[in-house]
């Protein structure tokens, strides 16, 4: 009888934690699939050739001339700042500055946003727009109908974009599979030796933000993440002085999932709703599961840095391994979140959260943590990356076997996918 309930028991609390897990990666892959379905380039168009087939016509090549005399062909993607992005067909995306720049001669019809352009609603429909040539720190505009627009210079321009791109944006927005930028990492460490141990850690991170262009302001922008760490020690029975020792083994598992929608109700402030799941084995939490709505603030907007503040009025239930009567917390409390994200040179990102969790009906219940990640891109969307959790809780269980320390830190490496949507 005792058996069947604990079996039962741990069913039900495994069930209760894996089923956000498995709805994150299912969602996660169906966003990957929908992208790249989303993502493919239309067919170029065809002509007939000189012996009847069909040829392809391809559009001709933007060309850029760097200040070194290096020429690269490809596709002006767009600009903002002092910065602006190129596709080269051979070299791949990249990000380049106005002042490595000698010349820049674009087929493709762009967009030219002042700073003091309107980025929010219609914008204006006197913008300048044609194809581009860029020397000297000037920026040509040649419109089709021939209209001579002054010379406008490269410090005065916040962003430019392409036609389509801004049609887009204005008009329409993506659906709710299209839009999603984020990344998925994985790592392990197996060793066989007089002990076997082996350590396997994930995550995955996606954020979609409508409008997806910085050159509007937010609407709405939804979070989802998932973090996990698992590891095992086995000591291989033995026997010493004829003595026999049996086999042990140990183990650690730590597991995060958390979902939030951010509402915007003026360029830098929104409202917002989230929930929160967390397990460590290591502080005998066998679920903490968090749901509340609050306010945030982006504090800090910029091509390189990004600081969001947030606070959260919510429900906050705890259960633990093996617990005994009383233990388990049903607590109403707060999280006061710092998010901050940073772009470093050679596309270097470095990324920060912060969080205390206090309970009112409980202050000796209270939790914090600290998140902090590293990503070094070295081939196309590939990255190695670092990190670390630290994460504080306040109230483990007293009795439990072996005694319980209130500080969980991991370090992890591993190897991480960019995901990059096309919208």
């Amino acid at each position: 009888m005792g058996c069947g309930k604990f079996l039962r028991s741990s069913v039900s609390r495994l069930a209760a934690f894996l089923a956000p897990v498995f709805l994150t990666l299912l969602l996660s892959g169906l966003l990957l699939a929908a992208n790249t379905v989303v993502s493919r380039p239309a067919s170029p168009p065809l002509a007939a050739g000189a012996a009847g087939k069909p040829k392809v016509v391809r559009p001709s090549p933007d060309v850029l001339i760097l200040v070194n005399g290096d020429r690269i062909t490809g596709t002006m993607l767009h600009s903002a700042g002092e910065s602006i992005s190129f596709h080269s067909d051979v070299l791949g995306d990249l990000q380049l500055k106005w002042n490595d720049i000698r010349e820049l001669q674009t087929k493709t019809r762009m967009v030219i946003l002042g700073r003091n352009t309107p980025a929010r609603g219609k914008l204006a429909l006197n913008l300048p727009q044609g194809t581009i040539s860029v020397a000297n720190q000037l920026i040509t505009v040649h419109p089709e109908d021939g209209v001579v627009i002054p010379p406008i210079p490269v410090k005065d321009v916040e962003y430019i974009v392409d036609e389509n791109t801004l049609r887009k944006q204005i008009a329409g927005r993506p659906d709710l599979w299209a839009g999603w930028n984020g990344s998925f990492t994985a790592g392990a460490t197996v060793i066989q030796a007089s002990q076997e141990q082996y350590t396997f850690n994930g995550a995955v991170n996606l954020t979609r933000v409508a409008p997806t262009v910085t050159w509007l302001n937010t609407d709405n922008r939804t979070l989802i993440d998932f973090t996990g760490s698992f590891g095992k020690i086995i000591q291989p029975s033995y026997s010493t002085g004829g003595v026999y020792i049996p086999a042990s083994s140990s183990k650690e598992s730590i597991y995060h999932a958390d979902a939030e929608r951010d509402e915007y109700f003026s360029p830098r402030f929104y409202a917002l709703g989230q929930t929160v799941f967390d397990h460590n084995y290591a502080q005998a939490l066998d679920l903490q599961q968090i749901y509340g709505a609050g306010v945030g603030w982006t504090a800090i907007k910029r091509p390189t840095q990004e600081l969001d503040l947030k606070t959260t009025l919510q429900y906050e239930g705890q259960s633990f391994l093996d617990a005994s009567a009383g233990v388990d917390q049903n607590l109403i409390g707060s999280t006061l979140d710092a998010n901050w994200g940073a772009k470093l040179p050679y596309r270097i990102a470095f990324r920060q959260q912060v969080s205390w969790i206090p309970a009112y009906n409980n202050p000796y219940a209270y939790s914090a943590g600290e998140t902090d990640s590293l990503t070094m891109p070295f081939f196309r969307r590939l990255a190695f990356s670092v990190g670390s959790i630290d994460s504080y809780l306040n109230d483990p269980p007293p009795a439990a076997v072996p005694p319980t320390r209130r500080n969980s830190f991991q370090f992890t490496t591993g190897f991480t996918y960019a995901i990059k949507s096309k919208y």
